[in-house]
């Protein structure tokens, strides 16, 4: 989830900074302030940082040091009893603003459709790991639902379990990402590890769907694949559209997040990466460790701003911490995640 009111509020300021017409620093980051909730809202609750992957685009891979860890049921109920679902008449105000602001309506099917319609009511349950190793997520997922949210996470099919698929589907679970990045094995395994392969996902997925259809569950099937800018991508996502045409999955091409470490940096389609970052004021990311972080990129958890085991939520989204980074992140302060490992524009580049 994310603040769609703030969303909302700061969008006029968004586009009059690209303009050039705010040239007051301090008024802006005042006026970012006071359109801010007081109550905080959870972006994402990475309840494992667990994943058996070697994926070529993950920082994980090669520069995550953080020790392994998964969060307990108890710590993950904490985090939920202290949020609140989005009221229906906001909702209704929202999805009135994405169609007048971004022209997408809500029976679209894109990657910004994603991004505005889903990302924006549910809680993310996955960050640096794979959810489908979190053998609490069953509990995890129902825990959402008996509180009235909608859940989502990504993950990796060849890391299904049927079993507890089955589960988390009859718990509620209300969306799930299966990424595929080749209809061919050997270049599946190139770029997620040999942990992967397409062959083996794909007819899991297709078992998947016949149980969803069986037993009449709601939840939706995700299928993207990441832009990685490689040559042969086009085709093959043309294969794995065909392959599950007449099925009952939600399917799109997916920008790659971040891109900042790559050589080969390819841009976005995604308004979400086009847009300037509002996290600090939007969103705030549990770890597995029960870290309160500034986002879910932050993979080392470099900026921690509060532990969630020994404060509230709202104590650490209103405390000093949070109050320092806001600043920080404005400021364009040297030395930080933000400043130097990140592709989203930062509102401070815009108003400088």
């Amino acid at each position: 989830m994310f603040d769609i009111d703030f969303y909302m509020k700061s969008y006029d300021v968004m586009q009059d900074a690209r303009a050039g017409k705010i040239k007051d620093k301090e008024k802006v980051l005042a006026l970012l302030e006071s359109m801010r909730n007081k109550e905080p809202i959870v972006y994402n609750i990475e309840t494992t940082n667990a994943c058996n992957m070697r994926c070529e685009m993950c920082p994980r891979t090669t520069m995550m040091t953080r020790p392994i860890e998964t969060m307990s049921i108890e710590m993950f109920k904490r985090i939920v009893d202290q949020l609140k679902p989005h009221k229906k008449e906001k909702w209704q105000e929202w999805e009135k603003f994405v169609q007048g602001k971004y022209g997408i309506k809500p029976s679209d099917m894109s990657e910004n459709h994603f991004f505005l319609y889903i990302i924006p009511k549910v809680i993310q349950l996955h960050g640096y790991g794979d959810p489908l190793l979190d053998k609490n997520m069953g509990k995890c997922v129902k825990l959402l639902a008996d509180k009235g949210f909608h859940s989502y996470f990504s993950c990796n099919p060849a890391n299904i379990d049927i079993d507890r698929t089955i589960e988390m589907f009859g718990n509620g679970l209300d969306y799930i990402k299966y990424s595929i990045e080749s209809v061919d094995d050997e270049r599946h395994k190139a770029i997620r590890g040999k942990a992967s392969n397409f062959t083996d996902s794909y007819n899991k997925i297709l078992k998947i769907l016949d149980l969803k259809k069986e037993k009449g569950f709601k939840t939706t099937i995700v299928i993207t694949m990441l832009d990685l800018n490689k040559d042969w991508q086009k085709e093959d996502f043309a294969k794995l559209k065909k392959l599950f045409e007449g099925r009952d999955v939600y399917i799109y091409m997916k920008s790659e997040d971040q891109q900042w470490y790559r050589e080969d940096y390819h841009g976005t389609n995604s308004v979400h990466w086009s847009e300037f970052c509002k996290h600090p004021w939007m969103s705030m990311t549990i770890k597995s460790n029960g870290e309160a972080a500034m986002c879910m990129e932050d993979y080392n958890n470099e900026i921690v701003l509060g532990d969630a085991f020994k404060d509230s939520l709202y104590d650490i989204w209103n405390g000093r911490k949070y109050e320092q980074f806001r600043r920080d992140h404005f400021d364009l302060t040297k030395g930080i995640k933000c400043t130097e490992e990140c592709d989203m524009t930062l509102i401070g580049e815009l108003v400088k």
